[in-house]
């Protein structure tokens, strides 16, 4: 991988380069576009990385954009679809969820647009969310209020006040420039076994306006949301109905019973199917995204997928691709998290060159429903733990042992109003001094009415196994929730991978910090979404698309010539290996971590992963086939190293990263962690680019 990054958080090192007086083309040509559904069930394959070195035409002297095309879109013949495999669009958005598709309804306005997801459109994090979205809409509230709550939830890394160092990358020794480098401080750690950047903490605060942005503009994205039909709950008064969860200290949570995120799905699914030029491809897989280099800058020229209903690779080309597939929850064997959520938007941007920020910082839910306690047992394991909605503990609920002793107000004073790190650390404290499974959650105290009014979804689930949560309390137990990390972006969504933006859980924008505020996700997912809009409307204008470059790139092999019983094999091998893998970060890299258990993962699965390739390469896999599972395998492990490192390298303790071996918080470390693509690294097959070609 190449060093040519510096790193930000507002605004980007990348130029965005404007093309002025030039007359770019912006229709497109889109073919072959089907709405079947399919079961997966067989081990699909496609494709690995992809990045061609090629140059980049100017169009004047004075200002510079992407021009890989000699005639325009308009001009596209039958040849260049002659197997309906490569698709043209003016922007292709990877993933379903509430970013993705906010993004797409706005800039359909102004060209094709190809929404890419993973299984059924509504299959996303989106869709289980339960809480709701928060927003300041109460006259007794406040935006500085919202501020103080996500900077304080967050442990002050997302604080406005940062710093500007220099960057020197030890194993090239070269410098990324001052000039470069936005408003957000950075501390660059060891690139697994590659190397480090020194840090010169040079002068110069500045302010960071992501909380900010994301606090005022929340109230507008809601209004929007009630305008495109979605349905939120209201009061007697006929006023919205807010809630409150833990670590807000308003009422400001909107919600749709304790399925907000169901009902923000189906109103913006619904908008997309009626945009005609908005074209969904469902159980399409993003494998790895196409780049090329600009001199020292990375570009993005759209990705390939597996279409899981035909075993077809589908290549992409756009002049805009938003990045916005949702969070690494399966890195665990527990986690609230749908089962597409494999980390592999992280791991395709780290890929392909993008700046990676904060991925130690891994949110686990307090309360996901232990099915341990239920009074009739599920009959299978859960593929997703059922989320037990902070709005739960927001609306009176109280944590007991199963002693029926409350145990909160022992840890914090804000007792279940806590932020989530710290309610799920005392859980987890309890439930190893305790040698129990699971804690229990009661909210029966409170009116009955009010409880399946506002609670319909958990009540009813509750219920299929013998629990009534009016009579009874919740067995519960912390999982894996959200990445607080991800792709480094700045405050439109820009990342230093010219014409890739990122929203949604897949961002890191800086507003988390080392711990998300309850319902901040939804939040910030539609507000970057929104504030990626314009960028890209002018990225797109100043690119065009060069047909010639179709088959620039390697074509991924299927390479069903393999034989039905080796590819068995590889899928059967493969299962294990993934959930041996999760076992070790749940045991090594859970809710309290330390240095030892932290290196011992990094010992493990570096050789886990070694023996799952080797495994590949003696049953005749060649590193240019990769498949679904193959595929997601290797995005797990990319995610997980990235996690492990980015653990190794915080020598404190802050938000949802606790360690034994630096357990206070100090301010000389309240700098964001990142990881940016260095030179002369000889990967493993999850991070290393495949099919480069040189001029």
């Amino acid at each position: 991988m190449a060093a040519s990054v510096a790193i930000g958080s507002s605004n980007l090192p990348f130029k965005e380069m404007i093309c002025k007086g030039q007359g770019c083309r912006q229709t497109s040509l889109v073919s072959g576009v089907t709405f079947q559904r399919f079961a997966q069930k067989d081990l699909l394959w496609s494709s690995g990385g992809a990045s061609k070195f090629l140059k980049v035409q100017r169009c004047n002297v004075s200002c510079s954009a992407i021009n890989v095309n000699s005639k325009p879109l308009g001009t596209i013949t039958a040849s260049g679809l002659r197997d309906g495999t490569t698709k043209y669009f003016d922007f292709a958005v990877i993933g379903s969820g509430v970013a993705g598709l906010r993004y797409a309804l706005e800039v359909a306005k102004h060209g094709t647009v190809a929404v890419i997801t993973k299984a059924e459109p509504h299959e996303s994090n989106t869709n289980y969310a339960q809480g709701g979205v928060s927003a300041v809409l109460c006259p007794l509230d406040s935006v500085e209020n919202h501020m103080r709550d996500t900077m304080v939830a967050g442990a002050y890394l997302c604080d406005e006040e940062t710093v500007r160092p220099i960057y020197t990358c030890i194993i090239c020794d070269s410098a990324v420039c001052d000039e470069l480098v936005s408003n957000i401080v950075v501390v660059i750690f060891k690139y697994f076994e590659a190397g480090q950047l020194n840090v010169d903490n040079e002068a110069a605060s500045r302010f960071s306006y992501s909380i900010q942005v994301v606090c005022t503009e929340g109230p507008d994205r809601i209004r929007e949301l009630i305008a495109m039909g979605a349905s939120f709950d209201h009061g007697e008064d006929g006023n919205l109905h807010l809630a409150r969860e833990g670590g807000h200290s308003h009422h400001r949570i909107v919600h749709a019973a304790d399925m907000t995120g169901r009902e923000i799905e189906r109103a913006l699914l619904e908008a997309v199917v009626n945009d005609p030029n908005i074209f969904m491809f469902e159980h399409h897989f993003a494998v790895d995204l196409l780049t090329s280099q600009d001199g020292s800058d990375t570009v993005c020229h759209g990705v390939d997928t597996l279409n899981t209903e035909t075993q077809e690779v589908v290549r992409f080309f756009s002049k805009v691709t938003l990045l916005a597939s949702g969070g690494a929850g399966h890195i665990y064997p527990s986690t609230t998290n749908p089962p597409v959520a494999t980390g592999d938007g992280i791991a395709m941007a780290h890929r392909a060159q993008a700046v990676v920020s904060n991925m130690e910082f891994v949110q686990f839910h307090p309360t996901a429903l232990a099915d341990k306690g239920l009074p009739i047992k599920p009959s299978k394991t859960r593929e997703n733990a059922f989320l037990i909605t902070e709005a739960v503990r927001g609306d009176g609920g109280i944590l007991y042992n199963l002693n029926m002793e409350r145990f909160m107000p022992l840890y914090d004073e804000r007792a279940e109003l806590a932020p989530r790190d710290v309610v799920a650390r005392s859980i987890d404290d309890q439930l190893k001094k305790r040698s129990e499974k699971y804690v229990l959650l009661d909210i029966s105290h409170k009116p009955r009415e009010k409880i399946l009014s506002h609670f319909p979804n958990i009540a009813a689930e509750c219920l299929r196994y013998g629990l009534d949560i009016t009579r009874q309390p919740i067995p519960v137990v912390p999982a894996a929730h959200y990445m607080c990390g991800g792709v480094r972006a700045g405050l439109q969504g820009e990342t230093n991978v010219r014409g890739l933006y990122v929203a949604g859980e897949v961002a890191c924008t800086g507003l988390h910090g080392a711990n998300r505020l309850a319902s901040n996700s939804l939040l910030e997912a539609l507000v970057f979404a929104r504030r990626a809009v314009q960028p890209s409307i002018e990225h797109k204008k100043n690119t065009k698309i060069d047909l010639n470059d179709e088959d620039a790139w390697g074509r991924p092999i299927v390479p069903m010539s393999l034989g039905r019983d080796a590819l068995e094999k590889i899928v059967k091998n493969t299962k294990e290996v993934r959930k041996e893998l999760q076992l070790i970060m749940w045991e090594y890299v859970g809710i309290v971590r330390s240095t030892t258990r932290l290196k011992t993962a990094e010992q493990r699965i570096g050789e886990l992963e070694m023996r799952w390739e080797a495994y590949l390469f003696q049953h005749g896999w060649d590193p240019t086939m990769v498949g679904l599972e193959a595929c997601e395998m290797r995005n797990l492990f990319c995610c997980a190293k990235l996690v492990v490192s980015s653990a190794l390298a915080r020598h404190e303790s802050r938000g949802l990263h606790y360690t034994t071996d630096f357990p206070n918080l100090e301010e000389s470390k309240r700098l964001p962690t990142v990881i940016f693509p260095c030179t002369r690294v000889n990967g493993t097959w999850s991070s290393r680019q495949l099919h480069k070609q040189h001029n």
